[in-house]
């Protein structure tokens, strides 16, 4: 047997406590400015989502007519348009999502949580796609009746939400899977 004549050499010699390397380095973060009517972060980010083809100016125009609607609609609850909407957001967040992983030939649908961040955009992405997918005359409109009903736990958006709950629920024995 021939002997090695130094560690270069050596193959695999510490490949069990080396990690993975990653293969490109992680973009940066971009730095969204807060929005100019309630200074919210947040809210460009949902104005961001909504946008079609570069039109920020007319998104913010949808949005703010949305939050007036909810607010002469709802002028019971003794909370603000902009609190009433964080609220909704928060209720059809989904906290854990169900990811396929493939095992031995047979693909399960493993549970996993959710980053807070993909939290947010999915909920966002929720509330505006089943707002889209509503009949009314304007998108402002259909908006602010997602939120109203987002507000109540009710509408597309929370039933997509349980949804993700359920499947996840039902897969929980498959969470030992985890990536």
């Amino acid at each position: 047997m021939r002997a090695l004549k130094n560690k270069q050499e050596q193959p695999h010699a510490d490949n069990k406590t080396k990690k993975q390397k990653m293969r490109k380095a992680k973009p940066k973060k971009r730095v969204i400015l807060p929005d100019p009517v309630f200074n919210d972060k947040k809210v460009s980010k949902f104005v961001n989502h909504l946008m079609y083809d570069g039109k920020k100016s007319i998104s913010y125009e949808i949005f703010y007519n949305a939050l007036e609607t909810v607010k002469g609609k709802m002028q019971n609850e003794e909370k603000s348009a902009l609190e009433i909407w964080k609220q909704a957001l928060d209720n059809i967040t989904p906290q854990v999502e169900v990811k396929s992983r493939r095992i031995g030939g047979a693909t399960f649908q493993v549970p996993t949580e959710i980053r807070p961040d993909r939290k947010e955009s999915i909920s966002m992405k929720n509330m505006i796609s089943f707002a889209r997918k509503r009949s009314g005359k304007s998108m402002a409109d259909k908006l602010a009746a997602e939120i109203m009903d987002a507000f109540n736990n009710q509408g597309g958006a929370y039933k997509r939400k349980e949804d993700m709950h359920r499947m996840a629920e039902a897969n929980r024995a498959f969470a030992h899977f985890r990536f």
